[in-house]
């Protein structure tokens, strides 16, 4: 039977590759740098490259060496590779190396759906979501075990340089060149690892800065309370979600276990990605502990026009007997308005649908597998976070032009 006609007309894949087939991907092309007849591995081609991990990435693979088998053994990814041969350290590197394009595609998924009247900006949700880093909990260091550690990564370097140097032809030269590889990979880790301590200490108590611990393989992961209570090493992926379709229309990463602070930028980005500040913004009462980010989302912008009206809820005062919604002395006009409307029926049933958006998108991804991270470093972190979004938004299309079809 052809392979064709293993697949339903309906299938993901194909809704992939149609959306793959329409957009420009010329930027990829441009920086192919390998040629027919040349020396060298054959580059991967980058329709394909996205549409292989879009539809990986709906179906809960994160590694390359899962995808390349899947590729040579699994109907669907056969069908997308019609037979082009690739490998799993290509699919690798195109995962995490094109954060830019994964952006703009990001953007061109959703302006397409606002395009067909399908989804819109007015009102939009925001979560974070505590996703688990390739770092275990005892890798962390403090400095003096840090610059030991360097100090004898530096070390082996300059041992295996000149060993490399006296004998240019000796038998075991490939091994050697790959130890000076990995001890200078090793340094430069570390390297990170300590410049990234006066961030950590600076968030101790005065007496505890000394406790400050990075980590040696993952510079950039921070320890975070996860869901279950419990404390690891992680990222802090922010999503934006448009409430009228759950389509995700802002993607960042933090290193910050908190939400104080996630705001504001977060709002910044998606009026810049779509040229519309979204008039209202529902979040949870983390990113409004901090009333400074409450009113610099709610601050009208300088060209004129409303600010956003952000719903979130107001915390129980630790005093017993105080109103929580009545205002306080040292209130901004803001925080007022804010406490003020939140005590209504109508403000409190708007901030209900962040339940049923944003965090029922994040359980999508934990379900397709952003639960524990293959990769190292908010970069390629965050051209995960953009794969999950992308693909998240790809499926949505499908399902709003299906419903437009089925009552039109």
């Amino acid at each position: 039977m052809p392979l064709d006609d293993l697949l339903e007309h309906d299938h993901q894949a194909r809704l992939v590759w149609d959306f793959c087939r329409g957009i420009d991907l010329t930027t990829l092309y441009d920086r192919i740098r390998s040629r027919e007849g040349g020396p060298g591995r054959a580059a991967l081609d980058p329709r394909l490259g996205v549409a292989l991990w879009l539809y990986a990435t709906l179906e809960g693979v994160g590694s390359a060496r899962a995808l390349d088998y899947l590729c040579r053994h699994h109907h669907a990814f056969r069908w997308l590779v019609g037979g082009v041969s690739v490998n799993h350290h290509t699919l690798s590197d195109f995962r995490v190396d094109h954060v830019d394009v994964l952006d703009r595609l990001l953007t061109h998924s959703v302006a397409v759906l606002r395009d067909q009247d399908l989804v819109d900006l007015n009102r939009v949700a925001q979560d974070g979501l505590r996703v688990r880093a390739s770092a275990g909990a005892a890798s962390f260091r403090r400095r003096p075990t840090l610059q030991e550690h360097l100090d004898e990564a530096e070390d082996q370097v300059r041992r295996l340089k000149a060993e490399l140097e006296d004998d240019p032809g000796g038998p075991n030269r490939r091994q050697t060149q790959a130890r000076q590889r990995a001890a200078r990979e090793r340094a430069a880790r570390l390297r990170r690892a300590l410049e990234r301590l006066p961030e950590l200490e600076a968030k101790k108590k005065p007496g505890e800065k000394d406790q400050a611990r990075a980590s040696t393989t993952d510079p950039e992961a921070t320890v975070m309370k996860m869901a279950d209570g419990g404390y690891r090493p992680a990222y802090n992926v922010q999503y934006a979600v448009a409430t009228a379709g759950q389509v995700i229309v802002g993607v960042d990463v933090s290193t910050s276990g908190s939400d104080v602070g996630q705001m504001p930028p977060m709002v910044d980005q998606v009026e810049g990605r779509f040229g519309q500040r979204p008039r209202e913004w529902l979040a949870d009462g983390g990113f409004v502990t901090a009333h400074q980010d409450l009113e610099a989302v709610s601050r009208p912008p300088a060209d004129g026009g409303a600010g956003t009206v952000v719903y979130a809820p107001v915390p129980k005062p630790r005093v017993a007997g105080i109103d929580r919604y009545a205002p306080r002395r040292t209130d901004s006009p803001a925080v007022a308005a804010w406490r003020a409307r939140m005590a209504t029926a109508a403000a409190q049933a708007v901030y209900q649908e962040r339940a049923s958006t944003v965090e029922c998108v994040n359980a999508q991804a934990r379900n397709r597998g952003l639960v524990r991270l293959l990769v190292r470093g908010v970069e390629k972190v965050k051209a995960v976070a953009l794969w999950f979004a992308i693909a998240h938004n790809v499926v949505c299309g499908g399902r709003l032009r299906a419903g437009v079809a089925a009552t039109g």
